[in-house]
């Protein structure tokens, strides 16, 4: 029997409907000439919304020794020969590999995502715009007045009750994890400024922002956005992974951690249960042989130097690299051409290998795959992100909390697992970085396990807040 899953069930009917049966009929077609063993096969269908990601039309991926699965995108089937992309997928093509198998979490693509921060002004520059311009929208989602009039206001309420008892700490610590170009700080520390004068109790001068970036591009940016409250401000560039290691002095202090497009942004793997048994996702980073050769011709290399290239621009960033390789000759903007080049063709081919056990598997420095059984045992096959650089985060911000403290995170989360089986969650490229949505389900366990309690908010555009607190 072969299994054809099609998961994006909400096109399925109404105006602009997907035709599946238009883009499963010549992949069945060319599937029936083919090698494979059906009964062994199984399609599954997708509708990725990212226009830029790491997939073909047609991928194919093996499952254990067992079997194999052929993946559509079926938002690009429509004027594609299917039948040839099938067989062309079938027949494995040239390509030019990046690195060997690894854990979706170990992928090079991560590497391309610190590059992108840590030489963000070169890309800036040779895009000719800001980074928040290839968000949807232009802009990020969490700059709303009345929500942080309502977030303020809360911290008042809470401030108010721990003064009138005398246990309000004279320090007042708010925490921002990815500022972005300042905006947000900005629009919130005006906000709280003129609240503060109203409500008459001087928090203000008792108050002090900190912005955490991993950038310091990204950090000098909001710096200068901030720099009418620049007394109480202070800038430090930290490992978003492990917030702790850099802001340990807060322990138990911060009353409120603000997090904005960060965990979309970190390093994740993906499990799969598929026929009973847990598989997790290998990938291995590649060029299509076409590109690898477009790219070499353009900057006169040899297409098997790309490898040894690529590996070096990551290592060392454009401007290193233009100066270390002979082929870019001082050229920084060649350099940094080769890696938007690179970027933009890359892909991932994909693997799924038996677990042997969720004890054995570990999501964080802390934490194992035990805390994952009750969403991989909570019905059939599924497919979902494990948000390792999430989780770590998340966990190892919770502590910085002050008893009556909070935290509030806007970023794409998966609020209910049923999503992971009817949509697309990533990884798909924004600009030079990578994106995935946030497993919410698993955080609400993680976050439970430490004595916290998490709730969700829809806003718009996809962005959810988050909110955590200490459980009452």
């Amino acid at each position: 029997m072969m299994l054809v899953d099609v998961r994006p069930t909400a096109r399925l009917s109404g105006p602009g409907a997907v035709d599946v049966s238009g883009a499963l009929a010549p992949i069945l077609r060319a599937l029936g000439e083919g090698p494979l063993d059906l009964a062994r096969t199984r399609v599954v269908c997708d509708w990725i919304q990212y226009r830029n990601n790491f997939r073909d039309v047609v991928d194919v991926r093996p499952v254990g020794d067992t079997g194999t699965e052929i993946a559509v995108d079926l938002r690009r089937c429509a004027g594609i020969d299917l039948v040839a992309a099938t067989r062309q997928a079938l027949s494995q093509p040239p390509r030019t590999y990046l690195e060997g198998w690894v854990p979706g979490a170990e992928s090079l693509i991560w590497r391309f995502n610190a590059l992108y921060w840590q030489a963000l002004s070169q890309w800036e520059h040779a895009t000719g715009r800001q980074y928040e311009q290839a968000l949807p929208g232009g802009k990020s989602d969490a700059r709303d007045l009345e929500a942080v009039r309502r977030l303020i206001k809360r911290l008042f309420g809470i401030w108010d009750s721990l003064d009138d008892r005398g246990a309000l700490p004279e320090a007042l610590y708010v925490v921002e994890l990815g500022v972005g170009n300042g905006n947000q700080a900005r629009a919130w520390l005006d906000e709280f400024r003129r609240m503060d004068a109203a409500h008459g109790r001087d928090y203000y001068r008792r108050l002090h922002y900190l912005m955490g970036d991993y950038s310091p591009h990204v950090l000098a940016l909001a710096r200068a956005a901030v720099s009418r409250h620049a007394g109480h401000v202070s800038g430090l560039v930290l490992d978003a992974c492990e917030p702790s290691a850099t802001l340990a002095f807060l322990r138990y202090k911060a009353f409120l951690v603000y997090i904005s497009n960060v965990y979309d942004n970190l390093p994740t793997d993906e499990l799969a249960r598929i026929g009973g048994r847990v598989h997790r996702v290998e990938v291995r980073a590649y060029l299509p042989d076409a590109d690898a050769r477009r790219i070499a011709a353009r900057f006169s290399l040899a297409a098997d130097a790309i490898p040894v290239l690529v590996a070096k621009l990551v290592r060392l960033g454009p401007e290193l690299l233009s100066e270390a390789v002979p082929e870019f000759s001082g050229d920084e903007g060649a350099a940094v051409g080769f890696w938007r080049e690179c970027w933009s063709a890359l892909r991932l081919e994909e693997r799924y290998v038996p677990l042997d056990g969720l004890d054995l598997y570990r999501i964080a420095p802390k934490l194992t795959g035990e805390v994952l059984r009750p969403l991989l045992e909570s019905g059939g096959d599924l497919r979902m992100h494990v948000s390792n650089g999430a989780v770590a985060s998340f966990s190892d911000t919770l502590p910085l909390l002050h008893p009556y403290g909070m935290l509030h995170c806007h970023d794409l989360f998966v609020t209910e697992l049923p999503r992971y089986e009817n949509a697309f969650c990533g990884p798909g490229k924004y600009d030079g970085s990578v994106v995935n949505w946030i497993n919410g389900p698993l955080l609400k366990l993680v976050a439970a396990r430490l004595g916290f309690e998490v709730s969700f908010e829809r806003l718009a555009h996809n962005i959810t807040t988050l909110s955590a607190g200490v459980r009452d």
